[in-house]
């Protein structure tokens, strides 16, 4: 059985312990000290699984039996991550940039409105308003939607208007903003997240924001997937054709 684990404890274990976190959706650098990062991912590990008994684990930020055997086990069978209200603004304390978190707002005002297709797929005044006027309706509306939110930002729009999420992901790449597949990164309230959904010209590529993540699951608000602006749900550990998330930083 592996040692108790805590706060300046370093060697092999640690390491250990750094690679299930990350494989759980907490990314660090796996370089065996057991630092004030790791602490914070154990933390927040604990504050979002359950221990053998499907009890909530004890939030100390030590690594012990119980801590271990979740780190080491799936879900317990009997465990349902809970139902997630979309219409409500993630925590606070789930980070987040003001920006994002503005437009994060925005997208969870218009889902409420039930905002969306109407009279057939890609077509409607909520469409328009989205693609504002650089594509014809029947496009894909994803990019339109979440730059329409980020554009009704107070301070100014962060970046240029745009219909084409890869296109979005590289502007956002080019500032410095992005993180790319493969980095260790855990996405926060309001940044955004994208995928390539078919070819590699990025005409079906898709883009939603990050309404906040629970228990190894990605939670999302988005438009263009489906006839309206809804939330969705996809397990961290197995995030298909994703190409990387975006924080736009506050003014």
């Amino acid at each position: 059985m592996a040692r108790r684990l805590g706060l300046g404890d370093t060697g092999p274990e640690v390491q250990r312990l750094q690679e299930l976190l990350t494989r759980w959706g907490y990314p660090l650098g796996a370089d065996g000290d057991f630092g004030e990062a790791t602490r914070a991912a154990v933390v927040a590990f604990q504050a979002q699984h359950l221990d053998a008994n499907g009890e909530p684990l004890v939030v100390d930020g030590l690594v012990g039996p119980t801590t271990w055997w979740s780190l080491t086990h799936p879900a317990p069978l009997f465990f349902t991550a809970p139902v997630i209200d979309f219409t409500r603004m993630a925590l606070p304390e789930l980070g987040g940039s003001e920006r994002g978190r503005h437009a994060l707002a925005l997208a969870i005002e218009e889902l409420k409105a039930g905002a969306g297709e109407e009279g057939g797929p890609g077509v409607g005044p909520w469409i328009r308003k989205y693609l504002n006027g650089l594509a014809p309706e029947g496009s894909s509306w994803c990019a339109g939607f979440v730059s329409w939110c980020f554009w009704q930002d107070p301070g100014g729009p962060p970046f240029p208007y745009t219909v084409s999420a890869r296109k979005l992901l590289g502007e956002l790449g080019q500032r410095g903003w992005a993180h790319l597949s493969g980095e260790r990164y855990l996405p926060e309230p309001g940044d955004l997240v994208v995928w390539a959904r078919a070819d590699s010209d990025g005409r079906e590529d898709h883009v939603g924001l990050v309404h906040h993540v629970a228990y190894g699951i990605l939670y999302t608000v988005e438009g263009g997937h489906g006839p309206r602006v809804q939330g969705f749900s996809y397990l961290l550990s197995h995030m298909e054709r994703l190409l990387g998330y975006a924080q736009v930083p506050g003014p």
